[in-house]
């Protein structure tokens, strides 16, 4: 695609254009994605290993809400309208900007939720809106420009405004917590609901599949990146407690081992091809990889909450620090089966008895640390869980998978 970095017309790419790769705005753009993924693992793992945990959760969902729901409401529109002229590029960095202020405001959010009277999400909610008044301009400039998807431009605009003056008026009105929660709950449904009411409304922007399987495929690289520096804490912990030993060796071995079987699951399996196919089923796909994202951070922030308890910082015992680990690890594998059956609309005995040995090996490695086997221990053996399903899939899931894949892209 040729394009004037001065100026172009948004009139919507074409969704079938051959070749079509993330671009290097693109690639830019998810770097500040890293910054807000480790404020909220390094933030989680605090509250966990004080032992508060509906704090970290309510902080986690919070703050993860806020980063990922902005990153693919961008993602989506670009994917379908990118020109990478001079007004997008400056759009693009707008919401960068916003990002970095959400992830300066996530430290106010878990503090205020673990004090219990009032959700300080100022600093956040105003990073939030910043990404999205910049959401806005685009829109409003395709709105003017593709005369085809106008109204689905407008109803995007239209849901947008609303939430945002809503997320507005909760900094302003200060009420309780609880009372916060709520209507933060309702504005994140009315949020989630635009996109489905603009597209199948008025029909659909022409974003492309391929492109848009490998832009989440590269938010989840920057994801395992929690992973990654968990590993690199409770390695460090080991190290400062007892030197290079063979505690340390296991921890980074599981460690890796651990992100990288994560990695193979996500990627053995074609996104692509069926979203293409199955235009409509990109929607429960895409939401729910929300809650996906959301489990590697929480992977992150486990192995984050194991280094304190190595370190003998914590507040917290080891069988608790295992679980933290596991849990979200459970929770990604349990979402990338569920993913998988949705977008195929199939069923495979196969991935029950996968499904099985992967919760096996996270039973095994709660109760190994409950005996009294070392943490090193517990996440060589959660480390075992996506590996079950790697070496599943490739002696015979393969095949399961292409005859799969096969019948849901006739």
């Amino acid at each position: 695609m040729t394009v004037n970095h001065v100026y172009a017309r948004m009139t919507g790419r074409d969704p079938h254009e051959k070749h079509r790769a993330a671009t290097p705005l693109e690639l830019l753009f998810d770097l500040v994605f890293v910054v807000g993924f480790s404020q909220i693992g390094s933030q989680m793992a605090h509250y966990l290993e004080l032992g508060h945990t509906s704090t970290a959760l309510l902080g986690w969902w919070f703050a993860t809400f806020a980063v990922v729901w902005a990153w693919i409401n961008y993602s989506w529109l670009a994917s379908a309208y990118d020109t990478d002229d001079v007004f997008f590029r400056l759009a693009t960095m707008v919401i960068m900007v916003g990002v970095l202020i959400v992830a300066l405001g996530v430290p106010d959010v878990f503090h205020s939720i673990d004090e219990g009277v009032y959700l300080d999400n100022s600093v956040m909610v105003a990073g939030y809106v910043i990404m999205r008044l910049a959401t806005i301009a685009l829109w409003l400039r395709v709105a003017k420009q593709d005369e085809a998807r106008r109204r689905t431009a407008l109803a995007y605009v239209v849901n947008i405004s609303i939430a945002q003056v809503g997320w507005i008026a909760l900094i302003f009105l200060n009420l309780p917590i609880g009372t916060t929660l709520v209507f933060t709950t309702a504005l994140t449904l009315f949020e989630m609901a635009g996109p489905l009411f603009a597209e199948l409304r008025f029909g659909r922007t022409p974003w492309h599949a391929h492109h848009i399987a490998e832009r989440y495929g590269l938010l989840v690289l920057i994801t395992l990146g929690e992973v990654i520096l968990g590993t690199i804490l409770a390695i460090s912990a080991v190290v400062e407690e007892q030197r290079w030993t063979l505690e340390a060796a296991l921890v980074a071995f599981a460690g890796v081992a651990l992100a990288f079987g994560m990695w193979w699951m996500y990627f053995a399996i074609p996104w692509g091809a069926v979203i293409e196919r199955h235009r409509i089923r990109g929607f429960a796909w895409g939401y729910l990889q929300i809650l996906l994202f959301g489990s590697l951070v929480a992977v992150g922030a486990g192995l984050h909450v194991a280094a304190y308890v190595i370190a003998g910082d914590a507040h917290v015992d080891a069988v608790f620090a295992t679980l933290t680990i596991a849990i979200p690890v459970l929770a990604f594998e349990t979402l990338l089966f569920l993913l998988y059956a949705l977008l195929v609309m199939q069923f495979d005995l196969f991935h029950l008895w996968l499904y099985l040995g992967v919760i096996a090996f996270l039973v095994a490695a709660v109760a190994a640390v409950a005996a009294g086997a070392t943490l090193s221990i517990g996440i060589l053996l959660i480390a075992c869980s996506p590996v079950v399903v790697v070496v599943g899939y490739e002696t015979v899931g393969w095949r399961h998978g292409q005859e799969m894949i096969a019948r849901a892209t006739r």
